[in-house]
């Protein structure tokens, strides 16, 4: 047995086999082994969910070696990339081809295939999560056949897949509709809470990609609006020097330093917090576009996150505030904010409505889950949906009340594993078992 950690150290899991196929024939191997034998199987990506959604307890499918870009379609600016390959490797091939995704989150580590399948997203008013962007899909399906989807083929599964927890088949490829590589303007700095609230509508509409993160028991925000600048625009990034005192030094090792002061006597949390608000530094730069999307993330946490309807914000941001200073335990590490596009995905948190997000995180170590739950019962009374990949405690009774399209996603499923081969407690627990 191989014992397989996530990044937060929240799942855990010993499979009895692990996979790791070199190409698409020794994937649809594996799968139809599996099967025969009656055993499950999961993929495991690069185990960046906070939940256990890719826990193995009999067989493990690892991607390691099958990544790369499959086949590149310059005049439709379109990419087909293998489902292992990392976000960090993907930008990396798009800036040699003068390409880049739409939209991204602030961490590159995931696995592309991980990061649709779980619904991860960025910010912008304008813009929706990753799975957003994808053109087609290939999956493994359960009886070890190979399959193609898209908007024309097999629509059904392609709404479907394209934020599918895994649950229908390995995702082989993904085609991506990307852009012609651009340049973001970047702004960061502290500005009051008060007034960050007061315009968060504004200013979410009037910049490409805007958030905020507020330090509990501070009185400001840090606030990120990054800009798209015009095509030829030279980039203007920030020093060597710069990038590694603001990032490396003050946001992961001094940052990090505070938490786990802060862990060893929780009474200093407070006036801890309220001085890492207060020493947050102002920057402006320009980079190409996946380097400001992404930040080093060095310091490890436990995270929660709810989409909202967008229009519920402030109610539900007021009751959090409300919220912290009332926990027995309290908070080490900044609440995010950010916002999405409606879209059509059957189980993306923002189907159907445009989308405020509010994640939660602890720094690991600490006590979290009352604070955790207080906010799923907030987050929840305005209709929140959780993300796949981040720490909840909902099932499959509560989440079909927010999702229109979550039976069409069950009888997809029933369809393409109808014995269960992909599944596992955490997706029985959130899509109920197959029956």
């Amino acid at each position: 047995m191989t014992r397989w950690t996530n990044w937060a150290g929240t799942a855990t899991a010993s499979p009895q086999r692990v996979h790791k196929p070199r190409g698409l024939a020794e994937i649809s191997e594996a799968v139809t082994d599996v099967a025969v034998d009656g055993r499950r199987v999961r993929a495991l990506g690069s185990g960046h969910s906070f939940t256990p959604i890719a826990v193995a307890d009999s067989d493990a499918l690892s991607l390691v070696h099958w990544t790369g870009v499959a086949s590149v379609d310059l005049e439709a600016k379109r990419v087909t990339v293998r489902s292992g390959t990392t976000l960090r490797e993907l930008n990396a091939e798009l800036d040699r081809l003068g390409l880049a995704m739409t939209n991204l989150g602030d961490i590159d580590a995931q696995t592309i295939a991980g990061a649709i399948s779980t619904g991860t997203h960025g910010t912008g008013a304008r813009f929706g999560g990753i799975a957003t962007q994808i053109a087609a899909l290939e999956l493994v399906l359960a009886d070890g056949t190979v399959v193609g989807c898209s908007a024309d083929r097999r629509p059904e599964l392609f709404h479907a897949a394209r934020v599918g927890l895994g649950a229908l088949g390995v995702i082989s490829t993904v085609t991506l509709q990307c852009e012609p590589a651009y340049v973001l303007a970047a702004e960061e700095r502290a500005e009051p809470l008060a007034g960050v609230l007061e315009s968060f509508h504004d200013q979410a509409d009037a910049n490409d990609h805007f958030e905020f993160y507020w330090f509990p028991y501070g009185r400001d925000a840090l606030v990120k609006r990054n800009n798209r600048q015009p095509a030829g625009t030279e980039p203007e990034p920030l020093s060597r020097t710069r990038q590694f005192v603001d990032y490396r030094i003050m946001e992961n090792t001094a940052f990090g330093a505070l938490c786990r002061i802060g862990r060893t006597v929780p009474k200093l949390v407070k006036p801890l917090g309220k001085f890492a608000s207060s020493v947050l530094s102002a920057r402006e730069y320009s980079d190409t576009s996946h380097r400001v999307f992404v930040t080093h993330r060095g310091v490890r946490f436990v995270e929660s996150e709810f989409a909202i309807p967008r229009e519920s914000l402030h109610d539900v941001f007021g009751e959090l505030r409300a919220l912290v200073p009332k926990l027995e335990n309290p908070v080490a590490f900044p609440v995010e904010v950010r916002v999405a596009a409606a879209d059509d995905i059957w189980l993306s948190t923002a189907h159907g409505r445009d989308s405020a997000y509010i994640a939660i995180h602890q720094f690991v170590g600490m006590p979290y889950r009352e604070y955790f739950a207080a906010f799923e019962k907030i987050a929840s009374a305005a209709g929140g949906r959780p993300h796949w990949g981040k720490m909840h405690n909902l099932d499959a009774s509560a989440l079909r009340e927010r999702y229109p399209h979550f039976d069409d996603f069950l009888k997809v499923r029933k369809e393409v594993d109808p014995s269960g081969v992909f599944t596992n407690d955490y997706l029985d627990r959130v899509l109920g078992p197959i029956t």
